[in-house]
C-alpha cells in the first residue's frame, strides 16, 4: 500500500503532537486568507450540503483562514481527488473524503488511496438505506434476496461504480449469496431520479434525500444499515433484523495533501472538533439523518487502515479488486 511506512510512522508523531493542540495551532503558518475545501461531488448533493454546514460552523467559530467549499465533481469523486492530490501541502487546500477513496482504489479507477493524504478528522456518519421503486417486486431486503436468488442478475441496482453506494450492494450480495445487475450513476441525486422514474428497481439512498418520498409513497425502503431502527422511519427494519450482520455508514471526513506539516493538520483538527461539537450543527446533521463520529488525526488513520483491510477482503471475494498486488 502506497506510503504505508510513512503513514504508520506519522501516527505516533501525531499522537504526541496532539497533546499540545494550542501550541500547534499557534505554530500553524498558512499562507492564505481562504482555504479551499474540495468537495468532489456536485453542488446540492448530500456530501456537498454536509460539508457546507461544517465549513459554515467552522467559519463562524473564527476559522483562520476561512474555509470555502469548492465543488469539483465528476468521475465518481475521483476528479476532485486528483486535484487535491496535486495541491501544495501548505494548508490552503483540504479535501472532503469518504470510503470511496478506498473503493475507487480497489476497483482500479485511481492508483492512490487515503494514505496519499494526511488524515485530519473523521466527522460524520450517514447510514445507507436500500431504497426501491414502489413497483419493485419486493418490499424488504429479505424479499429482494429471495427474488434475486430466483432471478439471478436481473435486479437493477443503481450505484456509483467503485464508490460506497456500489460497495453497500457488494457487501449485501456477498453476505446473501446473490447476483445483482449494477447500473452506473454519478451520485445520489442521479440514482434518486432513476429510481423515481422506475429505470432501476433499487438504489442506495439516505434519510435526508429520501424521507419525503417515503412519506409520499413514491419510494419504499427495504432496510437500513444501522444497529437499531432509525426513530424517523421506525417501520424500516435494519439488515440485522433481516438476518444479515451488516452495520455501517458513509463516513465523511477531511484530509490534507501529503506532507502538510503536523502543526497545520492539528490546527484544522482542533477547529473541526469545535465545529462539530456545536449543538446547532449536531441538530442540523440529525435533520439530515447524519450523526457526529469525530476522530482526531491518529485515530482517523487507524480507522482508514481498518476499513481498507475489511473491505479489501470483500472486494477480492466478489472479484472487483483490480490492483496488481
Amino acid at each position: 500500500m502506497r506510503n504505508a511506512t510513512k503513514t504508520w510512522a506519522s501516527v505516533a508523531a501525531l499522537a504526541l503532537l496532539a497533546a499540545t493542540p494550542n501550541a500547534l495551532a499557534a505554530e500553524a503558518d498558512i499562507p492564505c486568507s481562504t482555504a479551499r475545501l474540495i468537495v468532489p461531488w456536485s453542488a446540492g448533493g448530500d456530501t456537498d450540503v454536509i460539508f457546507r454546514i461544517i465549513a459554515d460552523a467552522a467559519n463562524k467559530g473564527g476559522a483562520k483562514p476561512e474555509i470555502q467549499v469548492v465543488n469539483i465533481g465528476g468521475q465518481g469523486g475521483n476528479k476532485g481527488a486528483k486535484e487535491a492530490l496535486a495541491a501544495k501541502p501548505d494548508g490552503c487546500t483540504l479535501f472532503a473524503i469518504h470510503q470511496s477513496a478506498i473503493t475507487s482504489y480497489f476497483t482500479g479507477r485511481v492508483d492512490f488511496t487515503w494514505d496519499a493524504f494526511e488524515p485530519v478528522a473523521l466527522l460524520t456518519r450517514t447510514p445507507p438505506i436500500y431504497g426501491a421503486h414502489p413497483d419493485a417486486p419486493f418490499n424488504n431486503v429479505t424479499e429482494m434476496i429471495r427474488y434475486a436468488k430466483d432471478n439471478p442478475n436481473t435486479v437493477l441496482a443503481g450505484v456509483t461504480m467503485g464508490s460506497t453506494s456500489h460497495f453497500w450492494y457488494l457487501l449485501l450480495a456477498d453476505a446473501a449469496g446473490i447476483e445483482l445487475k449494477y447500473v452506473p450513476y454519478d451520485g445520489t441525486r442521479e440514482r434518486m431520479t432513476a429510481m423515481l422514474a422506475n429505470n432501476i428497481q433499487t438504489g442506495e439512498v439516505n434519510l435526508a434525500a429520501t424521507k419525503k418520498y417515503l412519506q409520499s409513497g413514491e419510494l419504499k425502503a427495504l432496510g437500513i444499515l444501522m444497529a437499531e431502527r432509525h426513530p424517523d422511519i421506525p417501520d424500516v427494519p435494519t439488515l440485522r433484523e433481516q438476518g444479515l450482520d451488516l452495520v455501517g455508514g458513509t463516513d465523511r471526513g477531511i484530509v490534507a495533501p501529503k506532507g502538510t506539516p503536523p502543526g497545520i493538520v492539528e490546527h484544522y483538527a482542533s477547529l473541526l472538533k469545535a465545529a462539530v461539537e456545536d449543538p446547532a450543527l449536531i441538530q442540523a446533521m440529525a435533520n439530515k439523518g447524519t450523526s457526529i463520529i469525530f476522530k482526531d488525526p491518529a485515530a482517523y488513520q487507524t480507522y482508514f487502515a481498518d476499513i481498507q483491510a475489511t473491505w479489501e477482503k470483500v472486494a477480492r471475494e466478489v472479484g472487483v479488486y483490480k490492483r496488481a498486488d
